[in-house]
């Protein structure tokens, strides 16, 4: 197992060939891919040949960035995966935050604790000078992540969606957060973390 980085609850590591069968399990929820494709799942040909495929490129392709396969350590369950790559359109420097896990995981802070860890890891180890992230705006649960990861709304735009959904209308959000911005954040915490009766994040 190639670890690419630990939170205290979970495990993040490269994806397999092994791993299809957890990939096909994650995307027949309906509930999973409700905000993705309307609620259709992934067909495993296509996982097979082609989604887990371009992950597994991701590897060789771009130091630092990928696709990443959730554990909880407790138990070993994979619970989903976190993206963090390189930006389409944009620099070498901005990358982009995603998440998918299946919903035993849903509300227990996991996608937020494994987007700050990623976001973390980005600024620190490889130079990035900005994280980027988008959902659609009725993706409530989806947006409160991206907050409390640390990130702030940008912009609110409308692109062509193929699977129409209730408030789909409403187009999708931008979040970001920029190097210096984290930085901030950073070492107003540390400064702040002996202070008594104060609240630690």
């Amino acid at each position: 197992m190639q670890v690419f980085l630990e939170t205290r609850r979970l495990v993040l590591r490269r994806f397999t060939m092994a791993d299809v069968d957890n990939l096909v399990s994650l995307d027949a929820d309906p509930d999973v891919m409700h905000f993705v494709t309307g609620g259709m799942p992934t067909a495993r040909d296509e996982i097979e040949n082609e989604l887990l495929p371009g992950f597994l490129d991701y590897y060789e392709q771009f130091e630092g960035y990928g696709f990443w396969a959730a554990i909880e350590k407790a138990t070993g369950e994979f619970l989903g995966w976190f993206h963090f790559r390189p930006r389409e359109e944009a620099g070498p420097d901005e990358a982009e935050l995603g998440y998918r896990l299946r919903k035993s995981a849903w509300g227990k802070g996991y996608a937020t604790e494994g987007s700050r860890a990623l976001i973390s890891k980005g600024f620190t180890d490889f130079g990035v000078q900005r994280v980027v992230a988008e959902t659609m705006v009725v993706h409530e649960a989806s947006r409160r992540v991206m907050e409390k990861a640390g990130l702030t709304l940008v912009r609110t735009f409308h692109q062509p969606w193929p699977y129409p959904i209730e408030g789909d209308e409403l187009g999708d959000v931008e979040y970001a957060l920029d190097r210096a911005d984290w930085e901030r954040r950073q070492q107003a915490g540390r400064a702040g973390a002996g202070t008594p009766g104060e609240a630690r994040g």
